[in-house]
């Protein structure tokens, strides 16, 4: 980077806040090295960065708490990074309006132990909440096992503040739950993985916290089984916050005493939760469910990484979305997939919805990436046969060159294409990264 550009961006952030050299380390993605990393301490200092940046045609790359930076197409140029853990601080909480205001660097656990002092929670469950961001959880749509009754990032949102790849700063929607007359403009920037604009302020609606709350498991013989068991849950009278269902190899990974198992969450009042663990057990037991225990709490949090977590380094993990009465099916079809090339795989998923969750175990022998792409392949097919799709959420680059990060979007690549032209019109923000090579 130019001397001159790094002289701008210390005088718009103060010298402090602008890194170099070996110590851009922590922001290396997919062996690339950004030309440097600058933290704003307020939304007029992150316009201004942008509109440096954008003036001298570097991109840029938002980064709240990098628990995503491995998912997309990566740029061919690292470019700047711009990092929020400045912009960590909680601006509004209405405790009588259930809803909060907070800049987009603050941490998923420090909001909620902010909120949890007041009654009120943000009910959202994301992994690794101790470093993932408010800002980059809205960014990549992230959510956790919590997801089966309370929804995604998307669901909570109703206010934000984002700075264009222009460096325009746009407010949209407002600080009240019913607050939108016309186009939900924050709903546009879930999801979008810091490709229009970067997150700096956003209002989520909360609820009071729960006066009970149990994670339960049920231990089975067989997967199928354990997916029969969670289509009669959800046929049922019972109401839980969580229906995964985990293979053998996941379960282990979570430390679960018996394994395939399904992991059922409830809240609510303390006789309301005891109730429905009871009845769990007697509609499970026929199915062939037994070994029922109760999860200590830090299960919450590893419970939607318990794929991943069975392999020290996975060769590849994949997210899938098809029907929910389809999970167990689909994740015996994929392991089996796997196992005809001699590898390896984990499969963990939110059976009440059909978004599941497979690691790949490294090739024993071999680093060709051929087979991993083929069965990355088969995975991606049994998703589309069944109405869905998959994205590859993480890869070696040699992987990604066989396999496409994301599904083909269709009709939509026009309009996200026309999209990104209006509020990123210099194409710097993460450029390539998204759906349609935006």
């Amino acid at each position: 980077m130019e001397a001159a550009l790094l002289d701008k961006l210390r005088a718009i952030v103060g010298p402090a806040n602008v890194l170099t050299g070996v110590d851009l380390s922590p922001y290396v993605v997919e062996g690339r090295t950004p030309e440097a990393a600058v933290f704003p301490g307020s939304v007029e200092e992150a316009r201004s960065v942008v509109e440096v940046a954008g003036a001298a045609g570097m991109p840029i790359v938002p980064w709240g708490g990098g628990t995503a930076a491995s998912v997309g197409t990566p740029a061919r140029r690292a470019g700047l990074v711009v990092g929020l853990a400045r912009l960590a601080r909680l601006i509004e909480h209405e405790p009588g309006d259930l809803t909060v205001t907070v800049e987009a660097g603050m941490t998923v656990a420090a909001l909620q132990s902010a909120l949890r002092a007041r009654g009120q929670w943000l009910s959202l469950d994301p992994a690794d909440p101790e470093r993932a961001t408010i800002g980059g959880v809205i960014a990549a749509n992230a959510s956790g096992p919590r997801r089966h009754l309370y929804g995604t990032a998307r669901d909570l949102l109703i206010g934000v503040t984002v700075v264009t790849g222009e460096g325009a700063i746009v407010r949209g929607g407002g600080k009240v739950v019913k607050n939108v007359a016309g186009y939900d403009v924050p709903k546009l920037f879930a999801g979008s993985y810091g490709t229009l604009g970067i997150l700096v302020e956003v209002t989520l609606k909360l609820r009071p916290a729960p006066d009970a709350e149990r994670l339960v498991s049920v231990g089975f013989d067989r997967l199928k089984d354990a997916g029969a068991a969670a289509r009669a849950v959800t046929a049922s009278d019972l109401i839980p916050n969580a229906l995964d269902l985990l293979d053998a190899e996941a379960g282990r990974a979570l430390g679960l005493a018996a394994a395939p198992a399904l992991v059922v969450g409830f809240d609510g009042l303390l006789e309301q939760v005891e109730w429905q663990c009871a009845e769990l057990t007697r509609l499970t037991a026929p199915l062939g469910g037994h070994r029922i225990e109760t999860l200590s709490p830090d299960t919450w949090s590893r419970l939607v990484t318990a794929a991943r977590s069975a392999f020290d380094a996975p060769a590849a993990l994949m997210k899938l979305a098809v029907l929910p009465a389809a999970v167990a099916e689909t994740m015996e079809q994929g392991a089996n997939a796997a196992r005809q090339r001699g590898l390896g795989t984990a499969w963990s998923g939110h059976a009440g919805i059909g978004v599941l969750y497979a690691a790949l175990a490294s090739p024993p022998e071999s680093p060709e990436p051929g087979p991993i792409a083929t069965v990355l392949g088969e995975w991606r097919a049994l998703a589309r046969a069944g109405g869905g799709h998959a994205v590859l959420e993480a890869a070696p680059l040699a992987v990604k060159a066989h396999v496409p990060v994301w599904d083909d979007p269709g009709a939509a690549e026009r309009i996200m294409q026309r999209i990104k032209a209006q509020l990123d019109p210099l194409n710097i923000l993460n450029p390539g990264r998204f759906v349609a090579g935006i």
